[in-house]
């Protein structure tokens, strides 16, 4: 089984009822978990646009008001964009060793087949590669900091 039936697999638990998939192959075993629901995940909050603007009403003071103000503004350029997405869990990584530059920053020119990141998983260091040919409008995510899977990573101007 290659990396991108497992990412399939993944997806296909994540998207079904199946709580758990095993598959065994001679050497090889996977075991597919889904999460359970009471897990609250406090990390992604801050990029979903709707639990700021549940908070930002609520409050009497100015300050949640602005903070939402500023995270709607930042947003604007999504409205152009394409969001490439973390195929994985685990820590996100924008060089390929810590002696080496970035692998890509805003302004960056991407073609499919470049690496635009390295996600650490279970201590396998897994280049991502972009799909999609633009320039890197943002980087969502700081750098050694730990991802979901379907986490926006950056945000990217189609070519």
């Amino acid at each position: 089984m290659d990396f991108k039936q497992i990412q399939e697999l993944i997806k296909m638990v994540n998207k079904s009822n199946i709580g758990e998939v095993t598959i065994e192959q001679k050497d090889f075993k996977v075991t597919v978990k889904q999460k359970e629901d009471n897990i609250t995940q406090v990390m992604s909050a801050p990029m979903q646009p709707a639990p700021v603007q549940m908070v930002a009403p609520a409050a009497n003071n100015s300050q949640p008001a602005a903070v939402a103000q500023a995270l709607k503004a930042d947003e604007a350029p999504a409205t152009n964009t394409i969001t490439i997405k973390s195929p994985m869990i685990g820590t996100f990584y924008r060089k390929a060793s810590p002696d080496k530059p970035n692998l890509v920053d805003v302004g960056t020119d991407i073609a499919p087949g470049n690496v635009v990141c390295v996600i650490e998983a279970m201590k396998l260091f897994n280049e991502i590669e972009s799909e999609i040919k633009g320039k890197i409008v943002k980087v969502l995510v700081e750098d050694s900091s730990p991802v979901e899977y379907d986490q926006p990573l950056f945000l990217v101007e189609p070519a």
